[in-house]
């Protein structure tokens, strides 16, 4: 296992599982993706926040990012434009 750590981080999915919630969540300045497994089901992740996340790669024989911790990055703070898009999309039926 190794660690691994990602700041700046935005929520574009969360999907939860009988064994785990899954979290995608883009990386704003690298613009990579992350594909975060919370198996405890524990994490409050909501989209309208950066976010940093912490935790361990189970490399057994699928490559697995498992979320240990996570808090709100508040070096950086999400442009107002989006939190229109956010509070517009959260709002449709």
């Amino acid at each position: 296992m190794f660690n691994f750590s990602a700041n700046h981080l935005l929520l574009l999915s969360r999907m939860e599982y009988r064994t785990c919630v899954v979290f995608l969540m883009k990386d704003d300045s690298t613009r990579r993706v992350y594909r975060l497994y919370d198996f405890t089901k524990s994490q409050i992740i909501t989209s309208d926040h950066y976010y940093c996340v912490s935790g361990k790669v189970n490399s057994a024989d699928k490559l697995y990012l498992v979320i240990e911790s996570v808090k709100t990055d508040t070096k950086h703070s999400p442009d107002p434009q989006l939190r229109l898009e956010w509070t517009a999309r959260e709002k449709r039926p």
